[in-house]
């Protein structure tokens, strides 16, 4: 765990806090290949946050959006498991 924690924490995935409001319990899931997975339970903080309005768009709908421009960004999705 402590592993998997360093390399999050090197990749600016997550960072360390001195104190903070919240806190969620860290829960740890064995993937099929035997590795670990950490993931945290936010049951709690889902309960009092606000509901977005505004939903991710479909990828048709962004594609429709930017189709006939000269101009692109790309964005990396690197370990998009932590959004």
């Amino acid at each position: 765990v402590k592993e998997e924690i360093d390399k999050m924490i090197t990749s600016g995935i997550i960072e360390a806090v001195e104190e903070s409001e919240w806190i969620s319990p860290m829960v740890i899931s064995i993937k099929k290949d035997g590795r670990i997975r950490i993931c945290v339970d936010y049951r709690d903080l889902n309960a009092v946050c606000v509901i977005d309005p505004f939903p991710t768009p479909f990828t048709e709908e962004i594609l429709e959006g930017v189709a006939g421009h000269e101009i692109y960004s790309f964005t990396d999705g690197f370990s998009g498991y932590h959004q």
